[in-house]
C-alpha cells in the first residue's frame, strides 16, 4: 500500500486517530463472539412462515436447543419439564381414579364388595398431582399406594416411570454437556480491543493480541481470519493467515502468556486493496483463535471481529511482560493496550488515511 512520495506519517496525529473511519454499519460477530446477524422480513406472512420454519427446527433439535440455552433458560427448562411431567401424570391417576369409581368410594379401606381401588386414598386432583411425584421421585409410598389387582394403574405406573427415566436422562445429560463443554475454556481467552497497524520484524502488518486469563495452558493454538467485505449489495470473504514471531504458520505449543499475531500488509494481502487510501467499502475481519485443552484435549474455539475504525495506526501494543522484585514474569496490566509506536510506519507499504494530516 503505497503513500504517495511527499507523504509522512505524523507520529501524533496519526496515532491518535483511528486508522480508517466510516460510519458504523451491523456487525456480523459481536466483540464478545457471538452471532449478530439477523434475518429481516418484510411481509407479514412470510414472517410467520419463518417462525414456524424455526419453531420446527428447533424442536427437531432439543439436545442442541436446551445445551445452547443460557443457564436461567436452561433452569427454567429444567424445573418446568418436571413439573409439567408430574401435572400431566396426575390428570392422568385423577382420571383412571374417575374411571374406576375410586373418586365416589367412601372408605378406601373398605371399599364395596367387588370393587378393586386401584390407587388408595386418590380422592381429589391434589392427591393424584402428590402420588404422581411420589412415583416419579420413588420417595416410597405412604397411605397411597397402587393395587396389584388393578392392571391399569401397573401399566400407568410403568409408564409414567419409563418416561420419568427417559426425562431425567435427558436433563441431566444436558446439565453435564453443559459443564464440560470446551467453549468455557474459550471463555478464558481475550482479545485485544482494536488492531494495531505497525513494524514488526521489519514488516509493516497488521497485529491482534491474545491472552490467556486462566492459569490452566492451552495447547497447538492457531489464528485465523476471515476478512467481509461489503461491495453494494454483495458480501464477499477472504481468508488471511495470521503468524506468530518466527513459528510461521505453525501452531504455538503453549498458550500461558499473552501472544501476538501478525498479518504482513503485503500487495498479495487481501486486505491490501480495503486499506488503500480513498477505498470506502466497509469491511469486518473476523479472527478465530482454536486451540486444545491440555489436560483433556478437547478443542475450543474463541473470536472476535474488528471494524475499519478499529484498526489503528502507526501504533503498537504495550509490553506484555514485566518482571517484579524478585526475578518474576508477570503479565503487565496493560498488555492489550495500544500506544504510538516509537518506529514509524514504512511509508512505501502503508496506505494513507482520508490524506488526515498529509500532502
Amino acid at each position: 500500500m503505497t503513500s504517495k512520495s511527499k507523504g509522512s506519517v505524523p507520529g501524533d496525529k496519526a496515532s491518535s486517530s483511528l486508522l480508517l473511519s466510516s460510519p458504523p454499519y451491523q456487525r456480523l460477530i459481536t466483540k464478545e463472539g457471538r452471532c449478530a446477524f439477523r434475518v429481516s422480513l418484510s411481509s407479514s406472512g412470510s414472517r410467520r412462515k419463518s417462525l414456524h420454519r424455526a419453531w420446527l427446527l428447533a424442536m427437531q433439535d432439543l439436545w442442541g436447543l436446551l445445551v445452547n440455552l443460557r443457564w436461567r433458560w436452561t433452569l427454567l427448562a429444567f424445573c418446568s419439564s418436571f413439573v409439567a411431567h408430574w401435572l400431566f401424570f396426575a390428570c392422568l391417576w385423577y382420571l383412571l381414579a374417575h374411571l374406576n369409581g375410586d373418586l365416589d368410594v367412601q372408605d378406601h379401606d373398605a371399599p364395596p364388595q367387588g370393587h378393586v381401588v386401584c390407587v388408595k386414598y386418590i380422592t381429589s386432583f391434589s392427591a393424584a398431582f402428590s402420588f404422581s411425584l411420589e412415583t416419579q421421585l420413588t420417595i416410597g409410598y405412604g397411605t397411597m399406594f397402587p393395587s396389584g389387582d388393578c392392571p391399569s394403574a401397573i401399566a400407568l405406573l410403568a409408564v409414567q416411570m419409563l418416561l420419568g427415566l427417559m426425562l431425567e436422562v435427558f436433563i441431566t445429560g444436558a446439565f453435564v454437556a453443559k459443564l464440560s463443554r470446551p467453549q468455557k475454556q474459550a471463555g478464558a481467552i481475550q482479545f485485544s480491543p482494536q488492531a494495531v497497524v505497525g513494524q514488526h520484524l521489519g514488516q509493516t502488518c497488521l497485529m491482534v493480541r491474545a491472552t490467556n486469563l486462566l492459569k490452566r495452558p492451552l495447547v497447538d493454538v492457531k489464528l485465523s481470519a476471515v476478512l467481509y467485505k461489503c461491495e453494494g449489495q454483495a458480501l464477499h470473504q477472504t481468508s488471511l493467515d495470521f503468524y506468530l514471531d518466527h513459528l510461521g504458520q505453525k501452531a504455538c505449543p503453549l498458550f500461558i502468556f499473552p501472544l501476538t499475531f501478525y498479518h504482513p500488509l503485503e500487495p498479495q494481502s487481501p486486505l491490501y486493496p480495503a486499506l488503500c487510501e480513498g477505498s470506502s467499502t466497509n469491511f469486518e475481519l473476523v479472527v478465530f483463535l482454536s486451540a486444545l485443552q491440555e489436560g483433556t484435549g478437547d478443542s475450543c474455539q474463541k473470536r472476535t471481529s474488528y471494524l475499519r475504525q478499529e484498526i489503528k495506526l502507526n501504533n503498537c501494543f504495550g509490553p506484555a511482560f514485566r518482571i517484579d522484585s524478585r526475578g518474576r514474569y508477570t503479565v503487565s496490566s496493560q498488555h492489550l493496550s495500544t500506544a504510538p509506536s516509537n518506529e514509524p510506519v514504512n511509508k512505501d507499504s502503508v496506505v494513507q488515511i482520508n490524506s488526515d494530516g498529509m500532502e
